[in-house]
């Protein structure tokens, strides 16, 4: 069998210059909207309040192009430094004072930075349920996401119907999805959960999910996976619907199977809406914070305590304000990183 050329394989002699990351970013969510239309993207990015997401990127895009911003990209560039930049420099400030939100603030320098960084352990079991929460959200929204819209790829029939159920979760309110998982979970009287267990003969692994310190963890994180999978299974669903069918077509005849046309066609050419919406993905679940909020309220114990829910304890529950907006600059930071970590390797693999 003839190799499976790569889709973005080309001859040598006529290789043409390759594109930045940011710029073939911007391509790849400009095949996305001419697949699912301007007006139904706009809605799907609203729903999640990642709207400002895509755009940044093609606000960048454009920036790296023209050197200069346009006066409409410099208005926006204003507006969002405005609206988002503020605030965060705000907490920058903040968190170098101590202040109950009464009394006059007091100056402490990196006092607070210090405590949260070496004499806080309630922080550190906090980042580090952080973190698995971020992995199972990540495994749910990206690895179902993306196999669900490959599925949708073979469907003919009922398809947008399905689309429109996939997008159904993203509306209800967050307290309307805390409820539906708490009774789902719930022990006395059975929940979904602990119904089907004795139902297929495993009643003796039933238990109050969102009480027991070795599930609540990965309780909570479910709802969360579930409530944007849908959201992020459209955007993949129409990445995928930009790929031309020639490539996938002269790929079978070359005898490649769905898998090789999946790793060597399909993948390579939707990577930078994948890249983009790793990016909604992380950050979105790096905040998250009101389904765990509502559900446990960081319980039992620190067992569901993530630094979200840890950061608004401290300010409206504590009145500490100056090192909650400590750990609001760390939660900035980290964002960030991860941000820089996942373009970094995106960029590794285009070379």
């Amino acid at each position: 069998m003839p190799p499976v050329r790569d889709a973005h394989t080309t001859n040598s002699e006529d290789q043409p210059e390759k594109p930045h990351f940011l710029q073939d970013v911007k391509t790849g969510f400009a095949l996305v909207i001419g697949n699912m239309g301007l007006r139904h993207l706009t809605y799907v990015a609203s729903i999640a309040n990642l709207g400002m997401v895509p755009i940044s990127f093609i606000l960048l895009a454009e920036l790296e192009t023209h050197g200069t911003p346009p006066p409409l990209i410099g208005v926006i560039l204003a507006c969002f430094g405005g609206g988002v930049l503020l605030p965060i420099v705000q907490s920058l400030v903040l968190s170098f004072f101590k202040w109950d939100g009464i009394t006059d603030m007091q100056f402490v320098g990196i006092d607070n930075y210090a405590q949260m960084l070496s004499a806080d352990p309630t922080f550190w079991k906090a980042f580090l349920n952080q973190i698995l929460y971020l992995i199972i959200c990540v495994t749910i929204q990206m690895g179902a996401g993306l196999g669900i819209a490959c599925l949708l790829m073979t469907i003919t029939r009922g398809r947008e119907a399905l689309k429109v159920l996939y997008l159904m979760p993203a509306v209800i309110s967050t307290t309307a999805i805390a409820l539906l998982f708490q009774r789902i979970y719930s022990l006395d009287p059975p929940g979904l959960i602990n119904s089907l267990l004795s139902a297929v003969g495993l009643g003796a692994v039933d238990r109050a999910w969102l009480s027991d310190v070795s599930t609540v963890l990965a309780a909570v994180s479910v709802p969360e996976g579930w409530r944007f999978l849908g959201l992020y299974t459209i955007i993949l669903y129409a990445a995928l619907l930009s790929v031309p069918r020639e490539l996938e077509e002269a790929a079978a005849l070359d005898g490649a199977n769905a898998w090789q046309i999946f790793v060597k066609i399909r993948f390579p050419h939707i990577r930078p809406v994948w890249a983009t919406t790793m990016v909604m993905v992380v950050t979105y679940g790096l905040r998250g914070f009101d389904i765990p909020y509502l559900l446990t309220n960081g319980g039992p114990g620190q067992s569901s305590e993530l630094v979200t829910t840890y950061m608004y304890k401290t300010a409206f529950v504590s009145t500490n304000y100056g090192y909650a907006s400590a750990i609001s600059v760390f939660i900035v930071i980290e964002c960030l990183v991860a941000v820089a970590l996942i373009f970094g390797l995106f960029r590794k693999g285009n070379d």
